[in-house]
Parts: structure tokens; C-alpha cells; sequence
């Protein structure tokens, strides 16, 4: 075994190889040589005498050849449990004492040490706990992307035993997802890794249940009444709620998201507000933020027309036709896109052959008259609506009124025709069945 107890005098005083430096020296040059034959069993003794006598600072490499040696050395003692353990401890306080005394390598040296971790040590998933904790806390961003796996992974052990709260495991997994979203990859094969990773991650999060909506709620709601203000609450709350089945419609979450958003406004923070507000009955409230997500300038024309339509189809379902109508002729105007714009008309239709106009027999019956005008725009622009324009079409022609009977109102087949009712206007042509 090691002999991990190193001497306290001053290296400085000492030298670089020590109190003892002909020892030192000597086993060095004697182990290094076996080492580089790869005759480790060879080279374990004269290294065991070369910590012994050495300072840590007398040579890094002989730290570094120690972790291969003590791997080599674990593997050879797999089923001798007592000796592995203590062999394991050894590896990972070698790992210690290169971070304690070469900074510049600290880095790498943790690195190393989670994936040794994770490679030798079971059934402790305090100790991994802790020890990746350290290690993250310390490198941050240039953790090893698998180390944030092991992480989490430990820390779900520790909350399914009951040693931690949701409220921890929550916090390990946005530490790991933030700093992965911090990493940046040289390549393609790194950036892959890292999604991994995050993937990975991610998926641990939902399939242990951690994101329950009521534990959510329970948990934030006191917390977002306590400083609605705290922006990096309100994010955290809208991501974890994101990720939770079915938790987007409550309270606290439309709290959070409005906060975002009026700290941060995008056409996209609005629209998730028009959607969750619509989705929660407050209509009124859902159109402003659609309304605001179109009058955003980080959205383009072509999204505008999108909402647009969005708003015109929402507005109908709330029984607001004249609305309706406004925002679908709206699309028309910015829509690039035939599909697009032929269900703007279709829409118009729909709404102009639902509407009741008070009056004479023609004024009621010339709403139908609009309609079908705005069915034969649809497939006019959209020739893959022309089925279920043409159905509309037949559908609305059985009301127009017979030709005796419009010339008993002074209009005839062809004649220009102002329809104005409840709001709407029109100008149409008449068309009559005999």
C-alpha cells in the first residue's frame, strides 16, 4: 500500500526532491524506467518509494503514472473488496494531491478524479455526491461533460432514499443543464456529447417523477409570493413547470411567464401568453398578448400573418366574428403563402355564412352572397381548397332568393349590391335561382 503521510517541512527549505533527495531522485529514474517498458507490476515498488520520499511538487508525472498504477492494481484485486477499497481510496487521494499542488492542472486533475469515481466507487452514492458536487462547484464549465450525469445521477439516488429534497435535486439538475448550455463545443463530435448529456439528463429528470406539478406548485408558490420580482425565480419556475406533464395551466406558472415576459418581451414570450391565457379562458387577455406578439419587432411579417390567422380562427371560436373578420383580412394583406392566405378566405366565408342581418328577404339573405365570393377567392388561391370551397359553394346557392322575387325588391342577377349589417360591409354581386 500508499503511504499517504507526507512530510510537513517546507519544500522550499527542502528542495525540489526534498529532505531526502537521493532517494527521491533515485526511485524516480528506477520506476520510470519500468514505466516506460509498461512493466507496471515492475515499477509499482520503486513508485512506492518515489511517493514515499518525494515531495508532491517534486514531479507531476509521477502523480499521473500513480492513477495508472492504481488502476492496474484495482482491476488485478477486483475480488479482494477490502484491499480494492483501500486501493480505490489511494487513487482518488492521489487525484487530491495533484489538485492541492498544481493548480495550473486542476482542471484536468478533478476530471480525472469523477471519472475514476464513477469508474471504482459502489454503492456510495453520498460519497459521489459530495465528491461531484466538489468537482463541479470547482470547474464549472469545463466539467466533463459524462461527470454532470454521474452527478445527477447520484443525487436522484440520494432523493429516492430520502437524503435529499426535491428541492436539491432540482437545483443539481439546473447546475448541470446551465453548465452544460455553457460549454462550448470544438467540434461537432463534442457539441454531440453535450447534447447527450443534456438529453440524458433531461430524460432522468422526468422518468423519476421529480417534476410533479403539485410539488412544483407547493414548492414555488410561496417562494414567487415572497419576491414576484426575482426574475431568476421566475425563469426557473416557467423551465421546471415547462418540463412537468400538464403544468403550464395554473396560476403560478402564467405569474412567472408574464413576469418574463414583461421583463424580457419577444414576439414568442407573448404568444406562449396568448396560449396559455387562451387555454385558460380569458379570451380578452389572450388576444392582447397575440395582438402584442404581431407588434413585437423581432417578428417578421410572415410570423405576423400566421398570427394573424391564429387570432381570426381563436376570435371565431369565442363567438367574435366581426373580430374574426378584421384579423383574417389582415392575414390576406401580409400572408406570402397561398395555403395560408385560402384559409384566411375560407375563414371569411365561414364567418359571412353564419351571420344574421336584420331586414327585407335580400338583405337577409345576402350575406351568402359575400360568402361564396370569399370561397371562390379561396380556391382561386389555394386550388387544393377547391373541394371544400365547392361544397360550401352548393351548400350557400340553396338560399339565394329566386330571381321573381329579388326583381320584387328592385335587384337583379348581376347587379352590384351593398351588404351592411351588424358591423360588416360588403360589396357583393346578386345572384338569383329561378
Amino acid at each position: 500500500m500508499i503511504v499517504m503521510a507526507l512530510s510537513s517541512t517546507s519544500v522550499f527549505a527542502q528542495g525540489k526532491f526534498g529532505a531526502d533527495s537521493a532517494n527521491c531522485v533515485k526511485y524516480l529514474s528506477f520506476y520510470k524506467d519500468y514505466f516506460k517498458q509498461k512493466s507496471y507490476n515492475e515499477a509499482l515498488p520503486s513508485w512506492r518509494e518515489a511517493f514515499k520520499h518525494c515531495p508532491p511538487t517534486a514531479n507531476q508525472t509521477m502523480l499521473v503514472d500513480g492513477t495508472t498504477l492504481m488502476r492496474k492494481l484495482i482491476s488485478q484485486n477486483a475480488k479482494n473488496p477490502v484491499y480494492r477499497e483501500k486501493l480505490v481510496d489511494s487513487l482518488i487521494m492521489i487525484h487530491d494531491i495533484r489538485i492541492a499542488n498544481y493548480p495550473k492542472y486542476a482542471v484536468t486533475a478533478r476530471n480525472n478524479k469523477g471519472l475514476d469515481l464513477a469508474n471504482y466507487v459502489q454503492n456510495d452514492p453520498e460519497r459521489l455526491f459530495k465528491e461531484y458536487q466538489g468537482i463541479v462547484s470547482a470547474n464549472k464549465e469545463k466539467t466533463k461533460p459524462t461527470i454532470f450525469l454521474f452527478y445527477f445521477n447520484s443525487a436522484i439516488e440520494l432523493f429516492q432514499n430520502g437524503s435529499i429534497s426535491e428541492e436539491e435535486v432540482i437545483d443539481v439538475y439546473e447546475q448541470c443543464i446551465n453548465y452544460l448550455s455553457a460549454i462550448q463545443p470544438k467540434d461537432e463530435d463534442e457539441r454531440a456529447v453535450v447534447d447527450d448529456m443534456k438529453l440524458k439528463i433531461e430524460e432522468l429528470f422526468a422518468s423519476n417523477n421529480i417534476a410533479d406539478c403539485d410539488k412544483l406548485i407547493e414548492l414555488y408558490t410561496p417562494k414567487y409570493e415572497a419576491n414576484p420580482d426575482d426574475i431568476e425565480l421566475a425563469s426557473k419556475i416557467v423551465r421546471f413547470m415547462s418540463a412537468a406533464d400538464g403544468c403550464t395551466d395554473n396560476k403560478l406558472f402564467i405569474a412567472a411567464a408574464t413576469n418574463l415576459h414583461k421583463n424580457n418581451p419577444t414576439h414568442s414570450s407573448a404568444y406562449m401568453l396568448y396560449k396559455l391565457n387562451s387555454s385558460t379562458g380569458n379570451s380578452a387577455l389572450a388576444v392582447k398578448y397575440l395582438q402584442e406578439a404581431i407588434d413585437m419587432e423581432d417578428s417578421d411579417a410572415a410570423q405576423d400573418a400566421e398570427y394573424y390567422y391564429e387570432m381570426a380562427v381563436y376570435e371565431y371560436k369565442c363567438g367574435n366574428n366581426l373580430a374574426s373578420e378584421s384579423a383574417a383580412k389582415k392575414c390576406v394583406s401580409g400572408a406570402a403563402n397561398s395555403e395560408l392566405k385560402g384559409k384566411a378566405y375560407m375563414l371569411i366565408g365561414t364567418i359571412w355564412g353564419s351571420i344574421h342581418c336584420e331586414g327585407n328577404d335580400i338583405a337577409k339573405r345576402a350575406p351568402y352572397w359575400v360568402a361564396v365570393d370569399y370561397f371562390e377567392r379561396a380556391k382561386a388561391t389555394d386550388p387544393q381548397l377547391a373541394a371544400e370551397a365547392n361544397k360550401r359553394i352548393a351548400e350557400y346557392k340553396k338560399y339565394y332568393p329566386l330571381t321573381a322575387d329579388a326583381f320584387m325588391f328592385g335587384v337583379n342577377d348581376g347587379d352590384s349590391y351593398q351588404v351592411s349589417c351588424g358591423g360588416f360591409r360588403a360589396t357583393t354581386t346578386v345572384r338569383t335561382q329561378n
